[in-house]
């Protein structure tokens, strides 16, 4: 490395791990809510969007793609640059991965109370927001294999694939039930 300060670039990373956090707390709530719901089914306050039926996809998906996939990106962000030596690639699109991430759960906090689902067991999501996600993992991809292809180091370490292994079957075992 020729005795280089190497800076990285940690805007995103921070924009992920703070949004990790914040979501894992609204979707835990919502879980506790709708825990509690089943035992004092008078907090849905008779509103259709507040009903366990309702708000249970949107606490799986706010755990799961909210928390979980900020965490993944968070975390694949950061490593990538570290074990590849060099910054990441394409800031813009990196940006665009957060912005589309969080456009995302909006989007699910938004149809999923509303009763808008395509009624699949962890893949609620009506087809304009699947479009979305699929743009987001497409730029999730170029930004992340970037510092790969672009690596100061001869060698790939395995911290970089397990991302990409975790990734892969949200995508693709979402569409399979019929």
């Amino acid at each position: 490395m020729n005795n280089q300060t190497m800076t990285y670039d940690y805007t995103v990373v921070r924009q992920f791990a703070i949004m990790t956090v914040v979501l894992g707390i609204v979707g835990m709530l919502v879980g506790v809510l709708i825990a509690s719901q089943m035992a004092w089914p008078v907090l849905n306050f008779d509103t259709p969007w507040l009903s366990f039926g309702r708000l249970r996809p949107l606490h799986t998906n706010a755990v799961v793609f909210g928390f979980g996939g900020s965490a993944l990106f968070a975390t694949s962000y950061y490593v990538v640059q570290r074990t590849c030596h060099v910054r990441l690639f394409a800031p813009a699109l990196a940006q665009f991965t957060f912005i589309g991430w969080m456009l995302v759960i909006v989007s699910a906090v938004i149809t999923l109370p509303m009763g808008f689902t395509s009624s699949k067991e962890y893949a609620e999501l009506e087809w304009p927001i699947d479009l979305l996600i699929t743009v987001v993992w497409i730029s999730y991809a170029v930004v992340f294999f970037g510092p790969i292809a672009k690596r100061r180091v001869k060698h790939i370490y395995v911290a970089n694939w397990a991302p990409v292994r975790s990734s892969l079957p949200v995508r693709f075992c979402q569409r399979r039930k019929k």
